[in-house]
């Protein structure tokens, strides 16, 4: 099955690999900045787009600005050669035709929040700690990059959520101490009736939580208009089949493989010994508030960023996004999330018992 890439009618996302209408001319490369261990990576792989394959690189301008590339030998020559932008100012999502990402799994978080609609494919290379996200080692770059330029590469759609918050409109000062401003602006949002709305796509979780609070949390779920359940403890993570192997899996979730269309509830140390997780279709639709009775606020973050608080009249909508992030395979999604599991959490590891000796057996 092939999706057409809605910003980009050359481009098709297949559901389980990559093919290109038209040979890729341009890439975004998302690096973990103030770490000096990824500029010889880094100035490799740029070297390598450009010159052997003539692409377009683009950058965030912040990159280019940081010390430790600007002293770093013999790279003003390629510096000159970089398309730039800035987050929240420029919009890039009709200019590149894949992503690279160089570091742990929060380069490939970055990557997703930079574009709200559609997403081109990511590719990302294992440079940081955990890299559950991030199946690529970067020793045979060369030949991986070139596979993927080629369209030889199988994919895994990682579905996002789509999430609205509405608050009550309140003086900026007030939007200010709550943590609604970051980088300087204020997020892109609508003022209707006294109401702020303000929109984000979500690739791993959402995590509501009592923020500073000594008081317990308490948190009305609604599920298609239902009210399920109250939430009494320190908040609840709604994630996807990706963010289940993140702070949900720390909270006591199951971890869901990225292909099952899902939406996972976990609470975050709950006041109620029979509160478990659950996991409920992709197509429902969550609706998360405060409860009348509730003694304080609530924070949400949004991928660990933009943390912003909730108060009573405040509402967070969520759904499964239109918009999945088409996640380049080393081998294919099995095998690179059994592997993952494997490597990087250790599931089911332990000394393996020993077989009976014949004269066990005997007995």
């Amino acid at each position: 099955t092939k999706l057409q890439d809605p910003l980009e009618p050359g481009r098709e996302i297949a559901s389980q690999r990559l093919t290109w209408n038209k040979s890729p001319k341009s890439v975004l490369v998302i690096i973990k900045i103030r770490d000096a261990s990824l500029l010889q990576p880094f100035k490799a792989l740029c070297a390598y787009l450009m010159e052997e394959n003539n692409m377009i690189v683009y950058v965030e301008k912040k990159v280019l600005e940081d010390p430790a590339i600007v002293n770093y030998e013999n790279f003003g020559t390629m510096k000159k050669k970089f398309c730039t932008f800035r987050e929240d100012y420029n919009d890039i999502s009709n200019q590149i035709d894949f992503i690279i990402c160089l570091g742990g799994d929060g380069t490939l978080l970055y990557a997703s929040s930079l574009f709200q609609g559609s997403v081109p494919p990511v590719m990302a290379f294992h440079l940081g700690s955990l890299g559950f996200l991030t199946p690529f080692n970067f020793e045979n770059f060369q030949s991986q990059v070139t596979q993927v330029i080629e369209g030889n590469a199988a994919i895994v759609l990682r579905s996002r959520l789509k999430v609205k918050v509405v608050k009550e409109f309140r003086e900026k000062k007030a939007m200010l101490q709550n943590g609604i401003e970051e980088n300087g602006v204020l997020p892109t949002g609508l003022k209707e009736s006294n109401r702020l709305m303000m929109h984000y796509q979500v690739l791993n979780e959402v995590v509501i939580d009592r923020g500073p609070s000594s008081y317990l949390s308490n948190i009305d779920v609604y599920l298609d208009g239902h009210l399920i359940t109250t939430v009494q403890g320190d908040g609840v993570i709604v994630s996807t089949p990706t963010g289940s192997t993140a702070y949900a899996a720390a909270a006591g979730a199951s971890m869901i493989h990225p292909n099952v269309p899902a939406i996972m509830i976990t609470p975050i140390c709950p006041h109620s010994l029979s509160f478990r997780p659950i996991v409920v279709p992709a197509s429902a639709e969550l609706k998360i508030t405060l409860s009348p009775e509730a003694r304080n606020t609530a924070w949400v973050s949004f991928d660990g960023r933009r943390r912003q608080e909730i108060c009573h009249g405040d509402s967070i909508s969520i759904t499964t996004s239109c918009y999945p992030l088409p996640s380049i395979c080393f081998r294919d999604p099995v095998s690179d999330w059994f592997e993952s599991l494997a490597k990087c959490l250790h599931w089911n590891v332990r000394k393996k018992q020993n077989h009976f000796t014949k004269e066990e057996e005997e007995f």
